[in-house]
């Protein structure tokens, strides 16, 4: 089996966007037997890092499985869309940062699954400063 390639793009060519603005974009996936490819996940989502336990939460989700009746060709791009909330915007603390992104899940048969993200940045918070003594 070849590996599968996968294309995940924003369409806007920028990496910081505004509460209230819409982010989309389009997928496809290439080399691969459209039988093989079990379903595909595209979700929107932000995650802490840092000190203490990792935060996530999904603002979109979207989920397409192959149907027994016809079989889907993922090959063709698919589009994805979203207006981005108010809150949390990205952060890059001493201790804790939030991060944004869009994640493709690619599930394959027997059971391999392939993951492709694009981060981008929620607001413009200036980035913290560590306090010297």
């Amino acid at each position: 089996m070849i590996a599968p390639a996968i294309t995940l793009t924003l369409h806007e060519s920028r990496r910081v966007y505004r509460p209230g603005e819409k982010l989309s974009g389009q997928y496809y996936i290439e080399a691969v037997e459209g039988t093989e490819t079990v379903a595909v996940e595209i979700s929107v989502l932000w995650h802490t890092e840092g000190k203490g336990d990792e935060d996530i939460a999904v603002h979109f989700f979207d989920r397409v499985s192959q149907d027994e009746r016809a079989v889907l060709d993922f090959r063709q791009p698919r589009v994805f869309s979203t207006v981005l909330p108010n809150s949390p915007l990205s952060y890059e603390g001493v201790l804790i940062k939030i991060r944004w992104c869009v994640r493709l899940r690619v599930f394959l048969s027997r059971g391999k699954q392939i993951v492709e993200e694009r981060s981008f940045q929620l607001g413009e918070v200036p980035p913290a400063r560590a306090v010297l003594p």
